[in-house]
């Protein structure tokens, strides 16, 4: 038995059941997530924040120069355009009103020591050098511990390289410090450094090594403020460094404890205590970096440096490498510069680059990229 259909008469029935399931189903549709930017095919940026209420808008970023207006649509959406941008990761905020915030829309954030702000990045043809490769990873720790220099709890991360062996060998090590803006995880939270030694080990371009990454400033780790009574002792973190960090990562990890297996360097306020670090420890590294640094301050440079001055030719046969980077855009290449001038008059091998770019991680990450390949030769 079967029940005869007539589409003449179903059809009539059918559609307003029809009309009506799609209008529930539009309405059930959740509004398509906010982008808080566009990227065009020129590379090309439109940025778009959605504040119907507020009066005024303005847009900082490290590929402009001072604040930049937006302009508000009838929707209360504010746009701005900027670029063609070379491929790269860039770093923004927006001033609303007078009061300055990362983008609320944007969930890829710069964390700092003082502040935030939002990232985007603009991909070139080809995967970049600190983009994620299908090649072997290493793997990124952080270790808490009580600091008797600064008598406070504070992080250290560490990268080990692919292929780790935690019972048998002994690595070398890199100590690479942060910015006076960022944390212990700003070399892997924003400067990518574990993906880029991952593609270089990978390509056999940098031996294997072990990168320790500590809290570099003199109080204690991010949320806890500094310590009552102004600007607290900045030699107190080479204490740490030098007494407590570095014993601790060598009990912990398989790093050789060879000054010629050591390796110190960092960036801006990292670059600073690099060198200040190192040529007081002549003894305990050999290879130092300077990224974007310089001498700074009303010290007595020759006598702090008294040390390694005294016999040149004692002070380059323990120093394996002394290199120092600096953009030429960069508002602290002329204490890059003084650095240079005074390592020369004492006749210390060194290597000085000016490079394009100033005072941003395009440029940190790229003298990491040149100066890991460099070590443990």
């Amino acid at each position: 038995m079967y029940t005869k259909f007539s589409t003449e008469t179903a059809v009539p029935k059918i559609l307003p059941c029809a009309f009506l399931l799609a209008a529930v189903f539009a309405l059930a549709q959740p509004e398509a997530p906010w982008q808080p930017f566009e990227i065009h095919p020129d590379r090309s940026i439109t940025f778009r924040l959605k504040a119907p209420q507020a009066s005024e808008v303005k847009l900082s970023g490290d590929f402009v120069q001072g604040p930049q207006d937006l302009r508000k649509d009838e929707q209360g959406v504010w746009t701005a355009t900027f670029g063609p941008l070379d491929p790269a990761i860039y770093s923004y905020t927006y001033t609303i009103d007078g009061v300055r915030a990362p983008d609320p829309a944007n969930p890829y954030l710069q964390p700092g020591v003082r502040s935030a702000s939002s990232l985007f990045e603009i991909r070139g043809e080809s995967a970049a050098f600190y983009d994620p490769q299908p090649v072997p990873h290493g793997e990124v720790h952080v270790h808490w511990y009580e600091s008797k220099a600064i008598g406070a709890l504070r992080s250290v991360h560490v990268y080990t390289p692919p292929g780790y062996n935690p019972r048998s060998g002994r690595y070398p090590v890199l100590y690479l410090l942060h910015g006076a803006g960022d944390t212990d995880g700003g070399w892997v939270d924003i400067g990518r450094a574990n993906l880029i030694l991952d593609n270089l080990i990978a390509a056999d371009q940098a031996k294997p090594m072990v990168v320790v990454m500590p809290f570099g400033h003199p109080f204690p780790a991010v949320g806890f403020g500094q310590p009552p009574g102004g600007r607290p002792d900045r030699s107190l973190f080479a204490q740490d460094l030098v007494e407590q960090v570095m014993p601790m990562v060598e009990k912990a990890y398989r790093i050789s404890a060879r000054p010629e297996d050591r390796a110190l360097a960092g960036l801006s306020m990292g670059g600073g205590q690099s060198v200040t670090i190192g040529l007081t420890h002549l003894d305990r590294f050999r290879w130092i970096g300077v990224f974007s640094a310089g001498l700074f301050g009303q010290e007595d440079w020759e006598a702090m440096f008294a040390g390694a001055f005294a016999d040149p030719t004692v002070t380059n046969k323990k120093l394996r490498l002394f290199w120092i980077g600096c953009g030429k855009s960069d508002r602290v290449l002329e204490s890059a510069q003084k650095l240079d001038q005074l390592l020369a008059k004492h006749e210390i091998r060194h290597t000085f680059t000016i490079s394009e770019g100033a005072h941003t991680w395009r440029v940190w990450r790229n003298y990491l990229h040149e100066f890991t390949p460099l070590l443990f030769r």
